[in-house]
Order: C-alpha cells, then sequence, then structure tokens
C-alpha cells in the first residue's frame, strides 16, 4: 500500500490488503472508501473480503466506485457527503488516481486554490491538471448555475430511505433481481438491531449484544450506504434531502424509517427510564434492565402498559408480563406479586381465535387486567403512574396506580419528515396501496414497514412478507409493466406466554388466519414448544442470513388477482 496524506482528514492510496487494515486503524481512520469496481484484476480482494475483516477492527467500508476515467459530479457529491461526516477517510483504487481526483474535485467546490492542489498531487505522484481545469469554478459555472437540476446532483436507480430490517431486505432483494440497478441506502445509524429479540432479553433468554451489528456489516455487497439523514422530499422533481443539504436523485424510491417512539408524550417518563423501578423493552439499552427488576423482584407490585394504537408488535407488552409471570411463578415469589397489565385499548389481542389461549395465561400468573387505562404520566421517586381511564359511556377519570416495577411500551408515531411531507395521509403515516405497497399519488414510490398507512400488524414477520412485494413491482415497473403482486396483510407475533412454550400468531387483514406451519406441528391458536424453538432458535438465523441477504424463506411474492379475491 502506496499510502498519502493529504490532510488531517483524508488519505489515498493505492489497492489495500486485508494487511494493511491494522496499519490504517493504528492511524485513526475510521471510514475506507473503494473507488474501484469488484472484478478488475485477478488479485483484486473482493470489497466484501475487506468489509469482513474491516469489522473486526471497527472500520466503515463504505463504496464510490467508477470506472477509470468515468468519474462525473455524482460522484464528487456522493464524496463531499462523506467528507461532510468530519470523520477520517482512507480512500483507495487500483492507483490511488481515481481517489485523489474525488479529493481534487470535492476541495474544489469546497473554494480550495487550484494551486495548493496542484501541490498535494505532485507530491503524490499524480498529476491533476485535467481534474482542476474541468473542475475549477470557471469550468463548472455552467453546473453551479444551476443548482436545481438532477444532473449536478447524486443519482441513482433506487434509492431507500431507511436501514432497518425493510430497508436492508429490501436492498438485497431488489439487487438479487437486477444487480445492474445502482441502489443507495440512507441511513444515519451506525447500528442494526433485530429488536424481536429485545423481549427476549427482557425475559433473560438472550443476551443482548446478541441482538446487534454494526450497520456496515448488513450493508448488501454492491450497494452504498449515505450515513446521513433524510429531511424531506421532492417528489415532483424526484429528489430527496438530506440533512446536509444535499440532494440525492432517484428514479424509484423505497421508504421505510420505521416510526417514533413517542417517549415525550408521557409526562415524566423520559426523565425515569432506566431508574425507579422503569424499564421498557423497546430499548436495547433497557431491556437488560427489565431481566434486573424482574430477578431482583421478590414482591411488591409489578405493571405492564400498552398505548393507543398503532404500535410496532402488539404483543409485545404482554410478552414482557408472561415471561416475567414465569419467572415468578418458578422461583416460588409469584404469590408475592401483584401484577397488572394496564391497556389503552378494550381487549387483550386484536385477532380474537388467539385470545382464550392468552386469558389462559392471564388467570395462571393472576394478573389483573386494566382495559381502557392510557398512561399519562410517570412519578418515578414516587413510584407512581398515572392514567386516563375511560368507562363504557367514553367518560373518562385520571387512576393513580403504585409500583415497584414498571414496563412502558410507549406510544407511538410516523417521523416527522414523513408526517409534514407530501408523502402522508391526514394522520401522517405513509400512504400508499395496501395490497401492491406503491404510494397512491408518486408511482415511482414504495413503502415498507412500520411507516405504512396500511392495516396489518406493524412486525417484523410482516416486513419480511412485504419486502418481496415490493422489490418485484419496483423491478417490474423499471422495465415497463405493471405491479402484478400484492401483499395479503401477513403479520405474525410469536407471544411468548411461558419460558420454552409460544402461541405463534399468524393473520393477514381482517384477522384472516395464515399460518406458514403444519398445525400438528404448530397449533397457532395454541402454545407449543415446536414455536419457542422457532423464535428463539430459528428466526434470529433467518433474520440475519436470509432476510437481509435477499433469500426470501417462506415469502415469496403472491399475485396480485390471488391477494385481492
Amino acid at each position: 500500500m502506496k499510502n498519502h496524506i493529504i490532510n488531517n482528514q483524508v488519505s489515498v492510496s493505492d489497492q489495500i490488503q486485508e494487511s494493511d487494515l491494522q496499519e490504517l486503524a493504528n492511524n485513526g481512520v475510521e471510514i475506507l472508501l473503494c473507488n474501484r469496481p469488484d472484478g478488475e484484476s485477478a488479485d483484486q480482494p473482493s470489497l466484501a473480503e475487506l468489509a469482513s475483516a474491516a469489522k473486526d477492527l471497527g472500520l466503515d467500508v463504505q463504496e464510490i466506485s467508477f470506472k477509470s476515467g468515468e468519474m462525473n459530479a455524482s460522484h464528487v457529491d456522493l464524496f463531499k457527503a462523506v467528507l461532510s461526516t468530519g470523520r477520517k477517510l482512507h480512500a483507495f483504487c487500483r492507483t490511488g488516481n481515481r481517489s485523489l481526483s474525488l479529493y481534487t474535485a470535492a476541495a474544489l467546490s469546497a473554494g480550495a486554490e487550484p494551486a495548493e492542489l496542484q501541490r498535494i498531487a505532485s507530491a503524490t505522484g499524480f498529476d491533476m491538471s485535467t481534474v482542476i481545469a474541468a473542475y475549477s469554478s470557471d469550468a463548472s459555472a455552467s453546473v453551479a448555475a444551476d443548482a436545481t437540476t438532477s444532473s449536478a446532483k447524486p443519482s441513482y436507480d433506487v434509492v431507500i430511505v431507511g436501514a432497518g430490517s425493510g430497508g436492508i431486505a429490501a436492498a438485497a432483494s431488489i439487487r438479487s433481481r437486477n444487480h445492474q440497478l445502482r441502489i443507495v441506502v440512507i441511513d444515519p445509524a451506525k447500528d442494526h438491531y433485530y429488536q424481536p429479540g429485545w423481549t427476549m432479553v427482557g425475559g433473560g433468554v438472550f443476551d443482548a449484544p446478541k441482538t446487534h451489528r454494526d450497520m456496515q456489516s448488513v450493508i448488501p455487497h454492491g450497494v452504498s450506504w449515505l450515513r446521513h439523514a433524510v429531511v424531506g422530499f421532492k417528489p415532483s422533481v424526484n429528489e430527496v434531502v438530506l440533512d446536509s443539504g444535499q440532494h440525492i436523485h432517484y428514479k424509484q424510491l423505497v421508504v421505510s424509517p420505521g416510526l417514533v417512539l413517542d417517549w415525550d408524550s408521557i409526562e415524566g417518563l423520559r426523565d425515569t427510564l432506566g431508574k425507579n423501578g422503569v424499564t421498557s423493552n423497546y430499548l436495547y439499552d433497557l431491556a437488560p434492565y427489565t431481566w434486573e427488576l424482574v430477578k431482583s423482584l421478590k414482591k411488591g407490585k409489578a405493571l405492564f402498559t400498552q398505548p393507543p394504537m398503532p404500535i410496532k408488535c402488539a404483543g409485545a407488552p404482554q410478552k414482557a408480563m408472561y415471561l416475567s409471570c414465569d419467572h415468578w411463578l418458578k422461583s416460588g415469589v409469584l404469590n408475592s406479586i401483584e401484577v397488572g397489565f394496564a391497556n389503552a385499548g378494550g381487549v387483550l389481542f386484536g385477532v380474537a381465535d388467539y385470545v382464550p389461549a392468552l386469558q389462559s395465561y392471564v388467570d395462571k400468573y393472576n394478573a389483573n387486567l386494566h382495559f381502557n387505562h392510557n398512561l399519562i404520566r410517570v412519578d418515578g421517586e414516587q413510584k407512581v403512574a398515572y392514567f386516563k381511564a375511560s368507562n363504557a359511556d367514553g367518560e373518562a377519570e385520571e387512576v393513580a396506580m403504585e409500583f415497584d416495577m414498571l414496563h412502558v411500551c410507549p406510544p407511538q408515531k410516523a417521523p416527522a419528515f414523513i408526517a409534514e411531507s407530501d408523502l402522508s395521509d391526514a394522520a401522517g403515516w405513509l400512504d400508499v396501496d395496501q395490497y401492491t405497497l406503491r404510494h397512491k399519488q408518486f408511482n415511482n414510490i414504495w413503502g415498507l414497514g412500520d411507516v405504512m398507512n396500511t392495516p396489518n400488524a406493524k412486525t417484523m414477520a410482516a416486513v419480511r412478507k412485504q419486502v418481496p412485494v415490493v422489490a418485484q413491482n419496483l423491478v417490474d415497473v423499471m422495465a415497463g409493466m405493471e405491479p402484478g403482486w400484492g401483499y395479503d396483510g401477513y403479520g405474525s407475533c410469536p407471544l411468548t406466554v411461558e419460558n420454552g412454550k409460544i402461541v405463534l400468531a399468524e393473520f393477514g387483514y381482517g384477522g384472516k388466519l395464515l399460518p406458514s406451519f403444519p398445525q400438528w406441528m404448530v397449533k397457532g391458536t395454541q402454545p407449543t414448544r415446536a414455536a419457542w424453538v422457532l423464535k428463539a432458535n430459528i428466526l434470529p438465523t433467518v433474520y440475519w442470513q436470509a432476510m437481509l441477504k435477499g433469500r426470501e424463506w417462506l415469502a415469496s411474492p403472491k399475485h396480485l388477482e390471488d391477494v385481492k379475491s
């Protein structure tokens, strides 16, 4: 590796090898930026190989690759976006020329002096005169004069907003159908989580790190990643707006940013989370605290809450209760603990077929159900929770409940940049057709996951079924066809009623039961050990090794006419 230090933030070199990574990490490099397409030479390590080795050293690997001589303004803008993070980066290509060219063009646009840039180039043995001539202020005046045109902006075939389960899986599934497409995922997060595992963490079944990966490690090979936040949309000109002010142009847009946990809508809650016996399995950092509270509680009052719909995984609040009660029962202390479940809704579960099995566990654990009780305030120091309780006539009063342990599921809403955009419905959710998942107004925009206004359960299992529908419809539309594939509203909620047994709820639009497995193996409306094995041992592997890699196990898309019939 011939390493050239450009400044305190940037260095460039020829092709790096795995043996070079430790030196780069020791030098404080945080981002490795590949400017060379895979397969240019037989001795070139693949970007996936480098990314795998770099992960262990805490290095992010990103890609802005192009063939020699084909650099354009889009590449330069992408490089500027990486620079804007302020993180120390090392760019490389076959010789270092393409990497230095990107830096030179980006520096010129930021006002650097051409003479200084030529001096830097000469010191590295490269000639940047052609780049300087093409990207100096005089040469680029025509581009700068019309900064709103897409030709002056980074442009992709597919832009995906959000790198959660939907965004990553969609990138992989779309690319598996057409690997020629230029795809970028936009998300500022550096971490990726298997959120369905957090209930198990709170129940002492999983360790929290088992549910975590570095974001870079799950970005599909051949897909770019912009570590920025999207703050707005310009659908009339096919652009998304980043927090840096940069505009990204798209041909097709997939919107999958998830939803927002609205902790601040409950007075006093944020100030007491993680202490005073107040916890939530809806946060990675707090799920282990749930388990600590469960283990330490020997007597007193344990309270579990559920807010108004919609929420992600509607069964999660009561899952926390069941696993806690199972531990207390097996530890011989349940008779000394008063358990309460305060639900803002009026039923235990939205699909009636599963209620008898769940009610039997409520009875087994002697839990008190408080329907139409919406948590509005928490006094952590005094250990009192306040609810707005409504009766059958709609009359409401404030009810106070003491607790020693309080597990809270927060209210949830669409992200502001969705709710305040032209893409939302009146309630703020992404407005899509519930079958094709295509936006109702903009034909080149698609939705995935919790952000949509589709009337299905907001679960990871729902996303797993949605992704192939969007991927196939999107690729078909780009080929000039109409969307021919449909989503049937499938959602799955593995209700962990005890450690070792699960009621596997699987249902679609209108509460229709949609079992995926033979009933002799997994009796969907009854608790089984087989369903527990599926949840605890199989589904995490399916998530990391299949879903996020575009392998659509038991998730092939259905024809639109079959779904609608």
